[in-house]
Order: structure tokens, then C-alpha cells, then sequence
């Protein structure tokens, strides 16, 4: 790809390295925002560089926030008693467009991978089982994406847990086996959340139940 300008080749470059935007996309988009007033191109900017110098992870679940607690563990309407463990922030908001679940969420950070060098150390499972050994917990719902390495997340997850006196529950295969929970849509994600199953009857021998 030509560029006759510098600059355009540069933002084209920076807008590439996102996720999903190839060459064309990265200069379609560098082309609509050159049709933008100034102000508008600065504040989408401005937004952009507020949001990764302000943005804040919730002391509690782990979820994106302004501040030190995130909107749903600063919420009294929450159900408290019970939490349900994610891989990232975009679970939360895709269990959250479901409408469905009204506790409160744990966020892993990633889920057990070997082969990437990811390990139980590099997630925040000590925070989890603090929050189990509390004590306030009466069920924690383990929305993990059914893969493998889910499976190996949930399957060590389980021992965990095993010690300490509260419901442990996976989500329904309503999403099929090597799906990503984040791109479920919002019917199979409900079903799945309100057909959970308990642990034990999925994890057997350390692999999936037959």
C-alpha cells in the first residue's frame, strides 16, 4: 500500500496493530476522521488517551472501573451471596446484555494455557479463593468458554474449591464445545446461565463428564 502522506501512513499503522483492522479498514477509517471537524477528532482523542491513563480495575472483581469499586460490585441490589467467574471483561458484559444474572463476578484474567506460558500464578485465583474463604458465598458459577484449556481452568478450579463449603456450578453446554462465551449470543448465554449444572457432574477424572 502507497501512501502520499506520512502521516496517514502512520495512524493507518497505529489503527492496524487493533484487533480485526487490516490495512484497508485502518485507511478507510484515517480517511472518514480527516472528513471530521477538528473538534471532533479531538475529542475522540482525548477520550481514547483519558480512558488508558484513567481507567482502573475494581480492588474487588477485578473488572473495568472509574474508581476503586466497579458500578456492579458497588451495587446493593446485587445478589452478594453468589459470584460468577469469568476469563476477562468482556464476559462480564456479555453476561451483562443478558440480563439475566443479577450476583456478582469474579474475573480470572485468562484461563490456564501452557503452551502460552499462562499458569494458575499468572491468575487471580489466590483473590477468588479469598473471597470464597470469607465466607459470604453460597454459590460460585464458573462461566468459563468450553475448550480445553477451559476445561484444564475449571478442572483446577474445582480442587481448589473442593475444601471449602459453598455450590460450585458450571454454565449449560448450550455453547457449543471450543466457543468463546464473549460471542454466544444473548438467548444461549441466558439458557446457559439458568440451565448451570453442578461442577462435580461435569468435571469427572479430570476431564469433561461423558
Amino acid at each position: 500500500m502507497v501512501f502520499s502522506s506520512a502521516l496517514i501512513e502512520n495512524a493507518v499503522t497505529e489503527l492496524s496493530r487493533l484487533p480485526g483492522i487490516g490495512k484497508k479498514t485502518a485507511l478507510r477509517l484515517v480517511l472518514h476522521l480527516l472528513k471530521q471537524d477538528q473538534q471532533v477528532v479531538d475529542q475522540f482523542g482525548e477520550a481514547i488517551i483519558k480512558m488508558r491513563r484513567e481507567i482502573r480495575f475494581c480492588r474487588v472483581c477485578g473488572h473495568v472501573s472509574d474508581g476503586e469499586l466497579c458500578a456492579i460490585c458497588s451495587n446493593p441490589a446485587r445478589q452478594r451471596e453468589t459470584v460468577c467467574v469469568v476469563e476477562n471483561i468482556r464476559d462480564v458484559m456479555a453476561i451483562e446484555n443478558t440480563q439475566q444474572y443479577h450476583g456478582l463476578y469474579h474475573v480470572l484474567g485468562g484461563i490456564i494455557s501452557p503452551l502460552d506460558g499462562v499458569g494458575p500464578e499468572d491468575l487471580a485465583i489466590d483473590a477468588l479463593l479469598s473471597r470464597v474463604r470469607e465466607g459470604d458465598l453460597r454459590e460460585v458459577i464458573m462461566a468459563i468458554s468450553p475448550t480445553i484449556e477451559g476445561d484444564t481452568t475449571l478442572f483446577y478450579l474445582s480442587r481448589k474449591l473442593a475444601e471449602f463449603p459453598v455450590r460450585i456450578t458450571t454454565i449449560a453446554r448450550g455453547i457449543a464445545f471450543g466457543g468463546e462465551l464473549e460471542y454466544a449470543d444473548e438467548m444461549t448465554l441466558a439458557r446457559s446461565l439458568s440451565g448451570r449444572l453442578p461442577l462435580d457432574s461435569y468435571v469427572k477424572n479430570g476431564r469433561p463428564s461423558e
